[in-house]
């Protein structure tokens, strides 16, 4: 749950951060940090999860497809916005794809609790 509570403020932040990139046109301090944190602590949870299936514990399976779902928009983020010369189009892609692995943490976050 912790460390779920974190994926969330790490997207969040991400969010913000690519939506500020996108308003000034500039890069902030540490945003690379941040992105890859956030990336970081996502795979942290699938572990997690992933240990938590192989003790028997009983989760339903939307929770896991939703979960794994949000590594195409992570990809997308890495991969695409990562490439782009252009800052404002690097941070409308990346305010994208961190609005949508956003909403679908989110949503994996709430099934998970509401059968914890």
């Amino acid at each position: 749950m912790i460390i779920g509570t974190l994926v969330i403020i790490g997207y969040l932040v991400n969010l913000v951060f690519y939506g500020m990139t996108y308003m000034r046109g500039s890069v902030l301090p540490y945003h690379r940090v941040i992105s890859f944190g956030a990336a970081t602590l996502l795979l942290l949870q699938y572990m997690l999860g992933f240990s938590l299936l192989g003790e028997g514990k009983d989760i339903p399976a939307t929770h896991f497809l939703v979960a794994l779902a949000a590594v195409i928009p992570v990809g997308a983020e890495h991969m695409l916005a990562g490439q782009e010369p252009g800052l404002r189009r690097r941070g409308m892609i990346g305010m994208i794809a961190s609005l949508v692995t956003l909403i679908l943490v989110l949503v994996a976050y709430m099934i998970g609790e509401t059968n914890a």
